[in-house]
């Protein structure tokens, strides 16, 4: 399963370890300069709800 297609530039083309250590210096950054976003309990269970639906309507539909 690790194919890959296209001329192996980018992002998607490295392996896994060197993709999350630049996606965690992104998310330190952001933190560090507060733009980070930071989900509330609140705001979590929404999005399970949704997630939780989409996939019932999903199952239901196939």
């Amino acid at each position: 399963m690790n194919e890959t297609k296209g001329r192996g530039r980018g992002f998607a083309s490295m392996d896994r370890e060197k993709q999350r250590q630049i996606a965690s210096k992104g998310g330190r950054a952001a933190h560090a300069s507060g733009t980070a976003h930071e989900w509330t309990s609140e705001e979590a269970r929404a999005a399970g709800r949704k997630g939780g639906i989409a996939t019932r309507k999903r199952i239901n539909a196939g």
